[in-house]
């Protein structure tokens, strides 16, 4: 049986650690990448809410109430209500001179869209809570991969030094082998 050389033996045990190395460093990259799809898949069930038929129309309300168009056309019918009012004759006017019956419509209007703005406003809170805590954890999520990533690079770094030592020392020794030989030969 053939004897192998010290030599490539420590150079297959270096590529052999070489090789577990790169082994770890591709667990690391899955175990990543598993938690990068896990955060984000909770991300997306966490955005899939169900919304009650009250939550939509209280949406719906504060979002066409806090627009133009609104407010356009509800000072057109008042425009309309007051003009056509103050055009008729007292005795004929459905609303005289104060508009009390102007007054209560104004007044339920008011009494019926502050619950649903306010309602609107509350889910819009909680949406954008919910945003908060999303984004807290794709920043967190950051800042774990980014020391991943220093760890990443320092142990390559580490090793790859090491590697180079390893790799200098045999040279070294081969250079100081082919030099006892050189000398041998120059002596004889």
């Amino acid at each position: 049986m053939k004897k192998i050389p010290i030599r490539q033996q420590y150079l297959a045990f270096l590529s052999q650690q070489e090789d577990t190395h790169l082994t770890k460093m591709n667990n690391i990259v899955q175990d990543t990448l598993q938690e990068e799809a896990l955060l984000t898949q909770k991300i997306k069930d966490e955005g899939k809410e169900s919304t009650q038929i009250g939550e939509r129309l209280s949406d719906l309300v504060a979002a066409f109430v806090g627009s133009w168009r609104f407010i356009l056309s509800f000072g057109a019918i008042v425009l309309v209500w007051i003009v056509g009012n103050r055009m008729m004759s007292p005795k004929d006017a459905f609303d005289p001179f104060p508009f009390i019956l102007l007054n209560l419509v104004l007044s339920c209007v008011a009494a019926f869209q502050a619950p649903l703005i306010m309602m609107s406003q509350n889910r819009q809170e909680k949406k954008d809570r919910q945003r908060a805590e999303n984004d807290y954890m794709v920043n967190l999520k950051s800042e774990i991969e980014i020391r991943h990533l220093h760890e990443k690079i320092d142990l390559s770094i580490l090793e790859q030094y090491h590697q180079m030592f390893e790799i200098q020392k045999q040279q070294i020794e081969l250079l100081e082998s082919l030099n006892r030989d050189l000398k041998k030969i120059k002596h004889s």
